[in-house]
């Protein structure tokens, strides 16, 4: 398991060094949630405990899912997965370590709003629990992104395109521009069907100090989801390898 774990590593530090400048991993983890909280808020006077909250779910979720959907295509396009398939390891040893470099780059990113809230004197009230929050959302989002990036294609773009097809509905279901206590019944049950929603809520525990779900409903939920699209990645991986040769 540990020998595992380290060939894991391995390759989430070559991920890092190879991915992390990318232009659609910038495009998409930086700037595309800088500008779409930008436009939410401009104009709106909304508190800075509401707002800060946000932001944060905005960031993991942009930053963690921008490497792991092109990882694979690039590889095939660089003809570098024969190599890393030829040697001694499992396809799931070779998913974590996407999903670690992934993770690691949404995390990263996401310490900016909170600098940025308590800079404006927002103060997380649980750091503890955000911070086992974000890794565990991180890990989420990032696994969820990998089943996108299963398709046998070399072509970065079409990931891309597949990728922003999804994660434009979740953020707009998921609590982060209207609160879940403001919505219809029906509209609060749509956005229980998003991960993305369960960690906003858990960033607006921590910070604002009270959610509309439950802080330990909300860890089970992203734990489950994390299981379920980690082991989904791993079979449609299995699957699709073969035909990017």
């Amino acid at each position: 398991m540990l020998m595992e774990l380290g060939k894991s590593l391995v390759i989430a530090k070559k991920d890092m060094l190879m991915y992390y400048l990318k232009g659609p991993v910038v495009i998409f983890g930086v700037i595309l949630p800088l500008f779409l909280f930008l436009a939410f808020y401009v104009g709106r006077e909304l508190p800075l405990t509401f707002l800060i909250p946000g932001l944060l779910s905005m960031t993991l979720f942009f930053s963690s899912s921008a490497v792991s959907p092109v990882i694979a295509p690039w590889e095939t396009q660089m003809k570098t997965l024969e190599r890393l398939i030829s040697c001694p390891i499992s396809v799931s040893t070779m998913v974590l370590g996407d999903v670690l470099a992934s993770s690691a780059f949404g995390v990263m990113l996401s310490v900016v709003p909170i600098f940025l809230g308590v800079f404006l004197g927002v103060v997380p009230i649980h750091p503890l629990t955000l911070a086992a929050s974000m890794v565990l959302g991180a890990f989420c989002f990032s696994s969820l992104m990998l089943i996108l990036s299963a398709y046998p294609t070399r072509v970065p773009a079409t990931v891309m395109m597949l990728s922003s097809l999804l994660k434009f509905p979740l953020v707009f279901i998921s609590g982060i521009f209207i609160p879940l206590e403001s919505l219809p019944l029906w509209g609060v049950v749509v956005s229980l069907l998003s991960p993305l929603t369960y960690f906003t809520e858990l960033a607006r525990y921590c910070i604002a100090g009270s959610s509309y779900l439950s802080p330990l409903l909300c860890f089970a939920a992203l734990t489950t989801f994390s299981a379920l699209f980690f082991a989904a990645a791993t079979k449609l991986h299995e699957a699709s390898i073969p035909k990017r040769l």
